[in-house]
């Protein structure tokens, strides 16, 4: 799992410790994630929305694609559909995928590159492996999630945002054992490139072998923390967490994770997703790639798919021909 690293945590600055007057958040529910086939048929961990935890307002959905190493010929992507009503932001660690959308944009992003792609309003688009993986095999890991937009923003323009590795804001917890990037919002005084309309935080933390990451966290937003890959534990009351899991805190100022002494994984450490956001608190009804208020408005928005008006597959796309070809 490269994502993105440094030689020397020491030479980062630091999260602050949380104070004796911070709350540490408690562990309310610890979720495993089930498996199910998603796109052209890869295999997906997806903690929510599930049987066991269905609304994470204001995220939708989290899916975990991998870590798999995949043969040649064996890797598979998300051919051309329809989103239209919130934002999907994809997460790339190992491997790289290549994406194209309706409205003739398209890119490469690989190890430690985020697609943020705001649907608003209606796009099309496909996500695949790119030509080399799919020819060559090898490791494949990213994460998407689902970005809820409130009812004033469901019809936003669509836009994309292709943040690189390079462009995260790289901090380290405050006794320098694990190494935290923040992608978007803000986590004790530091803040990640991503542009949102929906105010949340989200980062990827490398804990090494017997550390712990203690940090602020805001208190009006949710908090949660989702194993990548690793064990360890979660919270003030160290409640045991692996790899698929996600810990739902409680009410606070501050979240704990740690990690176990030993990790018997690739990348050697605990990996672990922090996220959370202000929730919307609107009514929300889904409909495979459509989240809206109202049913009335997925059925709108299916007529309007079906219509074209949420654009069309650019013509070079329709013999399924790839970037770079």
């Amino acid at each position: 799992m490269p994502a993105i690293t440094v030689p020397d945590l020491m030479v980062l600055p630091r999260l602050p410790e949380p104070t004796e007057t911070m709350r540490d958040r408690p562990v309310r529910t610890v979720v495993s994630a089930p498996k199910q086939r998603e796109g052209a048929g890869f295999e997906v961990r997806r903690p929510f929305p599930s049987v066991d935890l269905r609304t994470a307002d204001p995220f939708i959905l989290l899916d975990q694609m991998g870590p798999v190493a995949y043969e040649p010929h064996e890797a598979k992507g998300a051919p051309w559909h329809p989103h239209r009503g919130f934002e999907t932001v994809t997460y790339v660690m190992d491997g790289a995928m290549v994406h194209h959308d309706s409205n003739g944009g398209g890119g490469v992003i690989a190890e430690g590159d985020t697609q943020w792609m705001t649907a608003g309003s209606g796009i099309l688009h496909d996500e695949l492996p790119t030509e080399q993986l799919v020819m060559t095999g090898g490791w494949f890991h990213g994460i998407q999630l689902w970005v809820n937009l409130p009812r004033t923003l469901k019809f936003a323009a669509p836009r994309y945002q292709d943040l690189r590795g390079s462009e995260l804001t790289l901090v380290s917890s405050h006794d320098g054992g694990a190494l935290v990037r923040l992608i978007a919002g803000s986590i004790g005084g530091f803040d990640g490139p991503g542009s949102t309309y929906t105010p949340i935080a989200y980062a990827h933390a490398s804990i090494s072998p017997g550390g712990q990451l203690e940090t602020p966290w805001p208190q009006h937003f949710t908090a949660m923390a989702y194993v990548l890959s690793g064990s360890g534990t979660v919270g003030a009351e160290r409640r045991p967490v692996h790899e698929g899991q996600l810990a739902v805190f409680g009410p606070g100022d501050a979240i704990t994770v740690s990690a176990d002494a030993r990790q018997h994984n690739r990348a050697g450490d605990l990996e672990v997703l922090l996220l959370g956001g202000r929730p919307i608190q609107e009514p929300v009804v889904q409909y495979g790639p459509f989240v809206m208020n109202t049913r009335a408005e997925i059925i709108q928005a299916m007529d309007d798919y079906q219509a074209g008006r949420m654009g069309n597959i650019p013509a070079e796309h329709l013999a399924g021909r790839r970037l770079g070809e």
